[in-house]
């Protein structure tokens, strides 16, 4: 609790408890000796000195008392303080004003308590020398009053005492230490104290600076002058040179000048015993950054000068422009002293008003005015400019108006083409694929009617591959062109991506629009694009959806056109608009694709063998492997089926490793004469392990490379013709028979009997099925089989039904015969069975 009438100001008295540096010291005999005196004096159990900061009481000394502070709050002395007298508390369990406090309500609690105020010379009392005890007192004597006082005054002369010399200590040791030369000399200019700062700086040492004249410290052709200043001082104690920092020219030991500052005072003990003090700093570092502040002030003029943009200062209150650099004089088109001393008035009439403001809003914020704005120069040449206006303090107290201006005609430029090329795809200048997502999704929010049509070129991977990229960019340019042409607009065409387009129409009578659009784009995109003197002939698929018919939302018109346009490549219709039934066939499919995923996880594919006959032994030479899914709901499906499905979900490759791995090893439980045929799908070709994987099938299951033959399409080789032939030679390395599969319905090259000699052709079933009946089958049957002989192939006929087939087939010359004639597909176990019949099939 703070004492009331407290005359005195509480933020100089502690400030001077601050000075005196003693809160928080360690304890020290001189004060320690003084509260055990008098404590024994007044006979109590506790005694103190007690110093009183602004929020807590800290004992310097303390005799029976086990804590070092209290709060101030708490504190008998801060009462103390506030009488300015002796203060005596003879119970304080009596006295209403302490009866509460912590220090009385606790064990062994204050009951008696005096103190008196400890003074310092300059009026303020810092604290008390106190004592007190746990047992009241009736009265306390004058004597012990004085005796109390008495010892106060002497605790507080220590007090300061202690800080003088503290001082003194500190100042002797700051002259040792500072880096700065201090040096003493008498009344006739003798030395008479050398810091060791002064050796260093001068190379004099001290016995050798002692008893010389100062005036060593100065270059020979120079100390007259000194000797004349010095004499100056020595007769006028009030010479303006005492007290001032100067600068002289230093002379050093080694004959070496520097310069330096030097700060002179004079020192006086008595009229006899006085002289001057200097304190001298090397400034030679200083100097040197002058030089290099004076070079940078130089390179930051140039910098300014040559800005990239214009700068330029105007006094606020006049408008007068005071500064313009050399790029400001550029776009103004006017020279400096034709901009500088001018108002934007005199330089800009029609525009003058507008800078004003300009000029008052910049002063009316803290932050930086940037704005942007048109300009036309004095020649008439138009820029755009972003300008910087902000206010700034002059060291003569006026404000100016600082500004840097950006021609940005350039910039903008370069943003509009930046977000050209994020808005629009590089190759076709169509919208690309996130700018189409935004008109997508603008076009659903405002729930305006819409058709889409997705688009995807057909053999543009063929033209890629064959004729380069170079190519296949403009071919895409062309399509890009013509869509533009074909829909009126750039801003509803976009390319997705690769060959991929997606096309909006919106207005009235949408269905019909679609498929009239659909099929305008299939016929022009259908016509040849001619390129470098080549002309490319591509197609395009194209699927429709309708908004809001077909979803309602971005995400499910996506999914809907991309089965629309599915089903316009799988079944060749060129366009497909959505249909319901669509999305239950593909939810069906994802049924069937997760089940395909199970049944390859558990290996649970397995294969049906077909014998196939030798027309001159009439028996089983080899079987051609056939797989077979048995859905657990669903019962037996098609391998026409299951196969695309396995290609296209990515199944593929796994798949044909666990058949090929399977047929190896049911092989070897038949006659060693019986080979097996089993399917490759052109993605095995893709994935770059295929000659690893045969090898591995064939040396686990132990079966002879030449009872094992590979079948492939003709598509396979449409595609990277040179790496798939080295891809055959690399197998048929192994010992394998490569066979040739549905000849007569791709692309039928005889160019590729000559590139790689396959063992086997294998007759597409159309032929066999037109044999008896169409002479062109029958033509083209015996030209292949007689190509056949004289390449050395044999020639296999399948899907052989009749009697008559069989008889026509080996009569124009098939080497070999397959077809239900004969035998279905057998289960593994039953193969060997088959094969034991002496005769299958006898010629004619």
């Amino acid at each position: 609790m703070r004492g009331a009438g407290i005359n005195f100001d509480e933020k100089q008295r502690l400030k001077a408890l601050l000075d005196l540096g003693v809160m928080d010291t360690p304890p020290e005999e001189q004060f320690d000796g003084l509260a055990r005196l008098v404590g024994a004096a007044l006979g109590v159990q506790s005694a103190a000195v007690s110093l009183i900061d602004g929020h807590r009481q800290w004992f310097k000394a303390r005799i029976g008392i086990d804590f070092s502070e209290t709060p101030r709050d708490v504190a008998f002395c801060d009462h103390t303080m506030a009488a300015r007298e002796v203060f005596v508390v003879l119970d304080a369990q009596a006295d209403p004003k302490f009866k509460d406090n912590p220090l009385v309500t606790c064990e062994n609690g204050i009951r008696f308590y005096a103190g008196a105020p400890l003074y310092l010379d300059s009026g303020e009392c810092v604290g008390t020398l106190c004592v007190f005890d746990p047992h009241p007192r009736d009265a306390i004597t004058d004597e012990q009053v004085s005796l109390l006082r008495d010892l106060a005054d002497v605790a507080a002369e220590r007090i300061q005492a202690r800080s003088s010399r503290h001082l003194n200590e500190i100042a002797a040791k700051l002259v040792e230490t500072t880096p700065d030369a201090v040096m003493a000399a008498d009344s006739n200019g003798f030395i008479v104290y050398w810091n060791q700062a002064a050796s260093e700086m001068f190379g004099h040492s001290v016995d050798e600076a002692l008893g010389q004249c100062m005036k060593m410290l100065t270059p020979p052709d120079i100390r007259p002058s000194v000797k004349d200043i010095l004499e100056e001082i020595a007769s006028d104690p009030e010479n303006p040179l005492l007290g001032q920092v100067h600068q002289f020219t230093g002379y050093r030991a080694d004959g070496c000048t520097f310069p330096m500052e030097v700060s002179l005072a004079e020192w006086r003990i008595s009229e006899s015993e006085r002289g001057l003090a200097a304190i001298m700093r090397d400034i030679s570092d200083r100097t040197e950054l002058e030089k290099d502040r004076q070079s940078a002030q130089q390179f930051l003029d140039a910098v300014v000068s040559n800005l990239p943009g214009m700068l330029f200062v105007k006094d606020l209150e006049s408008g007068k422009y005071v500064f313009i650099n050399d790029m400001g004089q550029q776009l103004i088109g006017l020279p400096e002293e034709e901009i500088v001393g001018k108002t934007d008035h005199d330089l800009f009439p029609g525009l003058a008003e507008g800078f004003q403001a300009l000029d008052q809003a910049a002063s009316e914020q803290d932050e930086p005015l940037v704005y942007e704005s048109d300009f036309t120069n004095q020649a008439g040449d138009r820029t755009q400019l972003r300008t910087t206006r902000v206010i700034i303090d002059g060291e003569d107290e006026r404000q100016y108006v600082l500004g840097l201006t950006e021609n940005m005609t350039v910039t903008r430029q370069a943003q509009a083409d930046v977000f050209r090329l994020a808005r629009y795809d590089m190759l076709t200048g169509l919208l690309n694929r996130a700018s189409f997502s935004e008109l997508l999704h603008s076009l659903v929010e405002k729930g305006e009617p819409f058709a889409m049509l997705s688009l995807d070129l057909e053999r543009f991977k063929a033209v890629n591959d064959q004729f380069g990229h170079g190519v296949g960019d403009a071919v895409l340019r062309e399509v890009g062109l013509r869509l533009k042409r074909l829909t009126g607009s750039e801003e509803h065409v976009a390319r997705m991506g690769g060959d991929e387009f997606v096309a909006i129409l919106t207005g009235q009578n949408l269905r019909a629009r679609g498929e009239r659009l659909g099929r305008a784009i299939a016929a022009n995109i259908s016509r040849p694009i001619e390129v470098e003197s080549i002309s490319v002939y591509i197609g395009v698929a194209a699927g429709i959806v309708l908004y809001p018919q077909d979803g309602a939302t971005t995400e499910r018109l996506r999914e809907n056109v991309d089965l629309a346009l599915y089903r316009a490549k799988r079944d060749h219709r060129g366009i497909c608009l959505f249909d319901a039934k669509m999305d239950a066939e593909m939810r069906d499919r994802r049924r069937l694709e997760n089940a395909l995923r199970k049944a390859v996880e558990a290996n649970q594919i397995e294969l049906a063998y077909q014998p196939v006959i030798s027309t001159y032994q009439g028996r089983v030479s080899s079987v051609e492997a056939l797989a077979r899914w048995s859905h657990p709901v669903r019962g037996p499906i098609p391998p026409d089926c299951f196969i695309d499905l396995a290609e296209e979900c990515g199944l593929i490759n796994k798949l044909g490793e666990q058949l090929l791995h399977r047929a190896c090893r049911e092989a070897c439980d038949w006659p060693a004469n019986v080979a097996v045929a089993v399917n490759l799908s052109p993605l095995q070709f893709q994935s770059g392990d295929l000659l690893d994987t045969v090898a591995c099938a064939l040396k686990e299951s132990g079966l002879p490379a030449q009872r094992l033959q590979l079948e492939v399409t003709e598509g396979l080789m449409i595609k990277d013709v040179d790496r798939t032939f080295r891809q055959l030679e690399e197998l048929r390395s192994l010992g394998i028979a490569i066979l040739i599969d549905d000849f007569g319905v791709g692309y039928s090259s005889l160019s590729y009997f000559e590139r790689f000699p396959f063992d086997k052709v294998k007759l597409d079933k159309s032929f066999v099925d037109r044999i008896t009946t169409s002479k062109t089958s029958q033509a083209i049957v015996q030209a292949v089989a007689g190509l056949g002989e004289k390449l050395d192939m044999a020639i296999v006929a399948e899907g052989i039904e009749t009697k008559a087939q069989a008889r026509l087939l080996t009569e124009y010359g098939c080497t070999h015969l397959q077809g239900y004639l004969f035998s279905r597909p057998l289960a593994p176990q039953s193969v060997r069975d088959f094969v034991s019949e002496t005769k299958v099939y006898a010629h004619g």
